[in-house]
């Protein structure tokens, strides 16, 4: 593994992100950032009516994301983000876009922007995907947090974005050139010593340049390391 590291976390809302990230922050000794959605203005806007407010809020968190790969770069410690830049104009401001919640005016001028504010950035090495296809289970985890915001999600909008998180190996590693580890997360228990302890082995094999990334699957029997992309 290099002295200095940045990989960051990726997956549908509910998937697990900040939890893992504050494991892995812990464990690898990795600066943390959150993804920007406590100190959000417009989160609690958006929820409730996302047709006026898709657009302000992917700028906001537009800013805020290039704000810490700002700070990112200039740090002289590894760090994991919770959420990657990418993920905004690769999935959530299409998506948004076409659920008729940014017009093509409006998905034109953040690409624009995203475009220029990202021209410079420095990308993560490396991306950790956490995937769940089971709806049940994310609304399960988004209830349990309580976030007021999201308290009307509906199944059927995360349904929606997991139709997109389907591509985003692929779009990471032949659009950006990213490396990608793929976990599912569907039976994971963050808070089971003996999983997260598995976690942060495969994690920390993945960071490492002479390693192929994995997957890790969680069956019936325990976890099982399979091909990844």
């Amino acid at each position: 593994m290099n002295d200095r590291t940045f990989v960051a976390l990726a997956g549908n809302i509910g998937s697990g992100k900040t939890t893992v990230a504050k494991l892995l922050s812990q464990r690898l000794g990795f600066e943390l950032f959150d993804e920007p959605v406590i100190d959000n203005r417009f989160l609690a806007p958006y929820y409730g009516d996302m047709r006026r407010w898709s657009f302000t809020l992917q700028l906001e968190f537009l800013i805020k994301r290039v704000a810490h790969h700002e700070i990112i770069e200039r740090l002289p410690k590894s760090c994991i983000q919770d959420r990657t830049l990418l993920e905004d104009p690769e999935i959530f401001a299409k998506y948004l876009h076409g659920l008729g919640h940014m017009t093509d005016s409006e998905l034109q001028l953040y690409l624009e922007y995203f475009e220029r504010l990202n021209r410079h950035i420095q990308q993560p090495s490396k991306v950790i995907y956490l995937q769940c296809h089971d709806l049940d289970v994310l609304m399960r985890r988004i209830q349990t947090r309580g976030r007021r915001e999201e308290r009307a999600m509906q199944a059927e909008f995360l349904q929606g974005l997991n139709g997109y998180y389907a591509a985003l190996p692929q779009v990471l590693k032949t659009k950006h050139g990213i490396p990608v580890m793929t976990f599912d997360v569907t039976h994971f228990n963050v808070h089971d010593t003996v999983q997260a302890e598995a976690l942060v082995t495969l994690v920390s094999a993945f960071l490492r340049e002479d390693e192929t990334p994995t997957t890790m699957v969680r069956g019936d029997e325990g976890f099982n390391q399979a091909a990844a992309h």
